[in-house]
């Protein structure tokens, strides 16, 4: 398998650069506390790691052969994302204890890690991705195929898990810095809920590949 260090460098740009994924991240960290967030980033690792077997599996093609399977995901990935920005922007102020973590939410981390999971198995976007940059990494010389794949997604996933756990983390630290301030918590809400929303809108309106 060659040029593994370019591999890297591909995925750390597309992980580094913002998006609903980090938003989501950075949100649920600041709003609901470090175990909600780590929720979330093992649901986005869930997802990742779907799109890898699909990628594998060529189901990616579909996109391409059926533009309305695309626009179809495209439009409910977005609709959600939008919804996740909507619900951001109605929340009221956390409630921290007297150590500073947030409070529990009732329903436990499960919709926490469901939302991790839907905001990035739900953009198409992610699977094209995967379908278009892991081919490029696989040598048909240098063994199996679907080994080669597995070694490639197993690096996908964990590398992706690996900054999402640090953006977690970092999101619980400011959530416990803010815990004093009601006020900044809400404008740290509609910061990330306006976010949430025009990715939403972004995806949803975006030209299909070609």
């Amino acid at each position: 398998m060659a040029d593994m260090a370019v591999f890297l460098g591909a995925l750390l740009i597309v992980y580094v650069v913002p998006g609903p994924d980090m938003i989501l991240l950075l949100e649920t960290g600041v709003l609901r506390g470090r175990g909600q967030a780590l929720a979330v980033a093992l649901g986005l690792a869930i997802a990742r790691a779907a799109h890898v077997t699909l990628a594998a599996l060529g189901l990616a093609a579909l996109f391409k052969t059926h533009p309305w399977a695309f626009d179809a995901a495209r439009t409910i990935g977005g609709c959600y994302l939008v919804w996740l920005g909507v619900r951001l922007l109605r929340a009221g102020p956390v409630s921290y204890d007297a150590a500073g973590q947030a409070a529990p939410a009732k329903a436990g981390w499960g919709p926490a890690l469901l939302s991790g999971v839907l905001t990035n198995v739900l953009n198409p976007k992610a699977l094209l991705f995967c379908s278009v940059l892991l081919p490029q990494f696989v040598s048909p010389g240098q063994g199996s195929i679907g080994g080669q794949f597995a070694v490639l997604g197993v690096v996908l996933v964990g590398l992706g898990l690996a900054l999402d756990v640090m953006c977690a983390l970092a999101g619980g630290a400011v959530g416990r810095w803010m815990s004093a301030s009601p006020r900044a918590q809400k404008i740290q809400g509609r910061v990330f809920g306006l976010a949430l929303i025009g990715f939403g809108l972004r995806l949803t309106i975006a030209q299909r590949p070609a």
